[in-house]
């Protein structure tokens, strides 16, 4: 046996040692999605929203809570176990049933949550784009947020922690408030926001996100 063969026949182990371990501690960890109890959270919904207590949160209802009327108008409650519409409403159980669908891909972020903030039709640069998790959901859920562009496009992610931190959107449903730094537009779209949004991760969107300001 050579010295050289020696040489490798002892570090060659010892270098897979090493590079095993530092594989091991410089793999990013997979990013988890904040708990949300889907049970709990279904009931929550209809507790704070069902104002003529008839189990479900239906017709006028449904506007107080633009991110479901937003899940109805997507088609994400028109599942083989969730029917809805905004007349029929949406109970605690449907609710429950969307949060397990989001939870069973086990999806941390959503990437690529771009939308685009109109007024009156053209694209609005400067604006604060904030993704409020709905209460139902629990507190564990943060608050994402984007600014606007020059072509009035935002995207939209959680505070990231470093260079290294993945952006992106849990899943959830989010109230969307939309203000600029003057203060100039209106409280239904910010304090009293009409937006809302689904984010899931099982299904793409076609024609993306706009929120058009009158």
């Amino acid at each position: 046996m050579t010295i050289r063969s020696v040489y490798f026949s002892l570090t060659v182990p010892l270098a897979v040692l090493l590079l095993t371990q530092i594989g091991c501690l410089s793999e990013p960890s997979r990013i988890v999605a904040p708990s949300i109890d889907a049970n709990a959270a279904g009931e929550e919904a209809v507790k704070l929203y069902d104002a003529n207590h008839d189990g479900k949160i239906s017709g006028a209802e449904l506007d107080k809570v633009p991110s479901l009327l937003k899940g109805l108008t997507l088609g994400n409650f028109d599942t083989p176990k969730v029917k809805a519409t905004k007349e029929k409403g949406v109970t605690a159980a449907d609710i429950t049933t969307r949060i397990k669908a989001w939870q069973e891909t086990r999806t941390g972020r959503v990437g690529g949550v771009v939308c685009k903030v109109t007024r009156k039709g053209k694209d609005l640069a400067g604006a604060n784009v904030k993704f409020v998790p709905e209460k139902f959901l629990g507190g564990s859920m943060p608050e994402c947020s984007g600014t606007t562009g020059p072509d009035g496009s935002a995207q939209i992610s959680v505070p990231l922690t470093g260079p290294d931190d993945a952006p992106g959107v849990p899943p959830g449903y989010y109230r969307v408030e939309v203000t600029m730094p003057d203060g100039s537009i209106p409280a239904k779209y910010n304090t009293q926001t009409i937006f809302g949004e689904e984010i899931f991760p099982d299904k793409r969107r076609e024609g993306g996100i706009i929120f058009d300001i009158k």
